[in-house]
């Protein structure tokens, strides 16, 4: 085969790299502005909000609680608004509202969290001072420096991204190497948000205790939200018939469900986070479709007049409730030493109540039944070829070897303890930080 002249591709990546120079010099001045007026914002805001009271006296939730919680919320609307574009219109410019949707959370934590270090560090905070930890020679709460970790990686993704798809193409992998920067970077902000946000909620008591726990959960269910976002690509509704759709949900899920179980002081923690992912992802499939778009790349398939919303929510509700019905009686595995029981059984009761529940559900999603609004399984992406498996209503076919389904669904099940165990522990953590 031949590949063209020797060290093409070195001249064809360095003539790419001036423009990755040009993407950077653009993007972090248009930065700068929003940075000022965040800043200015954010300045204003602190010297009129008040600080949670060491006692519990009655007061609101403090400013920076509500800034990360809505870097937060804009990630998980930028990231839905990004690949519902890329399967309406393509990608046809790094400069998309949807992009810019996600990396105003990165700017609005970043600057949120670098505000509120510098306030410690300078002493003009001391009731926040007093419950922070130093790194280095600076000081602020443990979830500041988190979060603000998180939002200069998500800004440094940026022309990373843009670079990646002018030399290699407009590819749409959710894995690669830019999109894992901005993932990392967004992890680290979603860690951040919710060390601060429980850190104020245990130094908090009587109604804005209540209040702080409420915001919590609502949390989770955004934190829910991009896990599964996440493994989207093996949750396909044509994947729902293989051991790897199980697997990756295994693996994401409960973890978040435990840890919020440990966290908040709700007895229904785990349904209100499921609860709240459930609701959020119905209503972004009703919602989208609503606003024309017209693809832009090419080939196209499919005929598209509206924007392309993503699945149907998985229903991870189901093993959310039965867990939460089911905690009562575990009471007494809440001890040290029987906390790997704990995570057994319930990483074993969470895949089973989903594959009862998610196996039919499938079925149905996949039959020409499904497709309706409400479903939402009448939409494809433009590029959806004609003899796809979604199209033709069918499940993708994948050849196990012998016992190859049931190896894949015990690394399922033991994946799901893990995960079970991991966020226990992390939920004992969060839920005795003060800082």
């Amino acid at each position: 085969m031949q590949v063209g002249p020797p060290f093409t591709w070195i001249n064809h990546v360095g003539l790419r790299f001036d423009t990755f120079a040009a993407d950077i010099s653009i993007f972090w001045r248009r930065c700068a502005t929003l940075s000022f007026i965040v800043a200015s914002t954010l300045e204003s805001v602190a010297q009129t909000s008040p600080q949670i009271p060491a006692r519990g006296e009655l007061a609101a939730v403090p400013w920076y609680v509500w800034s990360l919680f809505a870097a937060v919320v804009s990630v998980v609307i930028g990231g839905y608004w990004d690949i519902s574009w890329h399967m309406s219109i393509g990608r046809d410019t790094f400069w998309t509202p949807a992009h810019m949707l996600i990396q105003f959370c990165g700017i609005l934590a970043g600057f949120t969290c670098g505000y509120l270090i510098l306030s410690c560090t300078l002493g003009r905070d001391p009731a926040l001072a007093s419950a922070s930890v130093q790194v280095w020679k600076f000081r602020g709460p443990l979830g500041a420096f988190i979060a603000a970790w998180g939002g200069a990686t998500m800004l440094t993704s940026a022309p990373f991204d843009n670079w990646w798809h002018n030399a290699y193409g407009l590819d749409v992998k959710i894995f690669s190497p830019p999109h894992v920067v901005l993932d990392g970077g967004v992890l680290a902000i979603q860690i951040g948000a919710l060390v601060l946000m429980a850190s104020a909620r245990n130094r908090a008591s009587g109604v804005l205790r209540r209040k702080l726990d409420w915001l919590l959960l609502l949390l989770g269910g955004m934190i829910t939200m991009l896990a599964l976002t996440v493994v989207w690509e093996s949750t396909y509704r044509v994947l729902m018939h293989t051991a790897q759709c199980y697997r990756a949900v295994a693996v994401v899920v409960p973890v978040v469900f435990a840890g919020f179980a440990k966290i908040s002081e709700h007895r229904w923690a785990r349904t209100i986070v499921a609860g709240v992912y459930t609701a959020y992802a119905m209503a972004m499939l009703w919602i989208f479709p609503l606003f024309p778009a017209t693809p832009k790349l090419g080939p196209v398939y499919q005929r598209i007049t509206h924007m392309v919303p993503m699945e149907f929510p998985l229903l991870v509700i189901v093993p959310a409730l039965l867990l939460d019905l089911l905690e009562p009686r575990a009471a007494r595995w809440n001890t040290r030493w029987k906390s790997w029981p704990k995570a057994a059984a319930f990483g074993a009761i969470f895949l089973a109540a989903f594959l009862a529940a998610q196996w039919p559900f499938a079925t149905f999603l996949v039959s020409p039944a499904s497709s309706n609004w409400f479903f939402g399984t009448k939409y494809f992406a433009y590029f959806a070829t004609p003899n796809g498996y979604d199209i033709r209503h069918l499940f993708v076919p994948i050849d196990y070897a012998a016992f190859g389904f049931w190896m894949i669904m015990a690394e399922a099940a033991l994946l799901a303890i893990l995960s079970s165990r991991l966020g226990a522990a992390a939920g004992e953590w969060v839920r005795a930080i003060r800082r």
